[in-house]
């Protein structure tokens, strides 16, 4: 993007929020730029549990409303990206020393009704003496419930909506930061960095939208010399991964004497995913790590209902966010809304910034075509709400069918492993062909870097979605930093580091 370029929208933060307020302002036909500081998903979007849920705990709480909304979005997000959404059932081991069977029982019914349900089986009692889930809890616990939602691969939810985005007109800038931005009468005068060159570029914005996730205050108060009427309150979320713990697809969720829930969850086919913690955090939301504490915390809580203990010893990674939750007066971290606040902010005759203050990944849509309907006001021109039933990249595969869709892309590819074929249908959909375009053979696909990361698909995610790091590709548009050694991302590093020497500029020769 050339300097002094006018756009609609300038939003600053490449997470869930901003990247779908991005795809939806741009298929309404506003002209957008999102900035990111550093990739896409770097920090609250890809630290999540993996889940879109209508969050059953939430009940508890009495936030109907939010349960009501989230499992709208889990219904229609099941049918707009269902190669990274799969359904998954959970499974609650009843113990009535924590809460009686009346009252799951009732929450569950709730669950089940408060939104229309088309896609997934309701929930029912079960008994854990003839039910798979039953197989590695302790024979102690007889009885318990099942009950359904499903998983998300969560960085590339974020990936996907940015390059929608980017296919119907926005500009997707990572590795840029916003440096400042003046407020005048039409525009937003917008000074941006590139974190990597240091190069500044200079934008005219009509709109700032403040999607910044932990960092919206401090960007309100910092580059936008600006105030807000909202405050966040960051809350620390840490998951830990071992290997499989159990054989079957049912994921669990366990209560807790605190009142806390913990989820395992089969993860990546071959490990186990554990989370999560909530506790209150200060620090520099990009060095958020685990502590000590919280990885004992989540292995206690899972020993309580596993017949084998999880230790610390078992790890085999682990990960933590910052959630940006919405200021309440509650004691309790785990009790705060997951809800969200817009606030716009547009004073006379000065151009306004809208900001986003909490929100979780599964209403992240909603969130965003809300946005919109806030600035309406400000940009008449608008088309009408559209993304509700638009698929996202890849997931445009008839009727919804991840299988049936597996079962015909193997078909086409049968050269490819059979294992490789399934990781490309649940990762990339219908993008598949692109990512295979011109390639009929294992030796097609070019170097192996370790596992089944190939040339190929390396080339793909740099060209297409952003990638230019190891972790860009290995933790964000994929887990396979589970299954590579050092030796094996040390070269895929070199590797990455060449391609970009040979793209770089070169200077001007001297004539003699």
């Amino acid at each position: 993007m050339a300097s002094g370029e006018i756009v609609d929208l300038l939003v600053v933060g490449g997470g869930i929020n901003g990247a779908g307020i991005a795809r939806d302002a741009a298929g309404r036909g506003l002209s957008v730029l999102l900035c990111e500081q550093d990739d896409l998903a770097s920090h609250t979007s890809s630290a999540s549990t993996k889940l879109i849920h209508g969050g059953l705990r939430y009940l508890e709480h009495y936030e109907f409303s939010l349960v009501r909304k989230a499992l709208q979005e889990r219904e229609r997000l099941l049918r707009l990206a269902p190669h990274i959404i799969v359904p998954l059932r959970f499974v609650m081991p009843h113990v009535s020393s924590l809460r009686p069977a009346w009252m799951i029982r009732a929450g569950m019914f709730l669950y089940d009704n408060l939104a229309k349900r088309e896609l997934l089986p309701g929930s029912r009692s079960i008994d854990f003496r003839k039910h798979v889930a039953g197989k590695p809890l302790k024979k102690t616990l007889i009885k318990g419930f099942v009950y359904s939602d499903a998983a998300v691969q969560d960085a590339r939810l974020v990936v996907l909506n940015a390059m929608d985005a980017k296919e119907r007109g926005a500009t997707i800038l990572t590795k840029t930061r916003l440096i400042e931005a003046k407020q005048g009468e039409q525009y937003w005068d917008a000074t941006l960095q590139s974190t990597q060159s240091g190069e500044i570029t200079e934008v005219k914005a009509r709109c700032v939208v403040n999607a910044a996730g932990p960092w919206v205050a401090s960007l309100l108060s910092g580059a936008l010399h600006t105030s807000a009427q909202h405050h966040i309150r960051l809350v620390k979320g840490s998951h830990i991964v071992t290997k499989r713990l159990f054989d079957h697809d049912h994921a669990y969720i366990f209560q807790n004497p605190d009142k806390r829930i913990v989820f395992a969850i089969p993860y990546e086919t071959d490990f186990t995913l554990i989370g999560t913690t909530d506790v209150e955090y200060s620090g520099d939301p990009s060095k958020v790590t685990i502590s000590e504490e919280e990885t004992a915390y989540l292995c206690e809580s899972v020993s309580r209902y596993f017949e084998v203990p999880v230790t610390p010893a078992q790890v085999v990674w682990s990960y933590a966010g910052v959630r940006p939750l919405l200021e309440e007066e509650i004691a309790n971290p785990s009790a705060v809304t997951r809800d969200y606040r817009l606030e716009l902010k547009a004073e006379q005759g000065l151009a306004p910034v809208l900001s986003v203050f909490g929100g979780k990944i599964t209403t992240y849509r909603r969130l965003a075509e809300e946005a919109m309907e806030h600035l309406q006001p400000l940009f008449g021109y608008m088309k009408a709400h559209w993304t509700a039933d638009e698929a996202l990249p890849g997931g445009d595969m008839p009727n919804a069918d991840l299988a049936e869709f597996h079962r015909i892309f193997q078909q086409r590819h049968a050269w490819l492993p059979v294992a490789l074929a399934a990781r490309y249908a649940r990762t990339y959909g219908t993008r598949s062909a692109r990512l295979l375009d011109g390639i009929h053979d294992v030796a097609g696909l070019g170097q192996l870097f370790g596992a089944d990361l190939y040339e190929a698909e390396v080339r793909y995610l740099m060209r297409n979605e952003w990638a230019l790091t190891a972790d860009d590709i290995l933790w964000r548009r994929s887990k396979l930093g589970l299954r590579l050694d050092a030796s094996e991302v040390a070269r895929l590093t070199a590797w990455l580091e060449s391609q970009q020497a040979q793209a770089a500029p070169q200077p001007a020769t001297m004539l003699a």
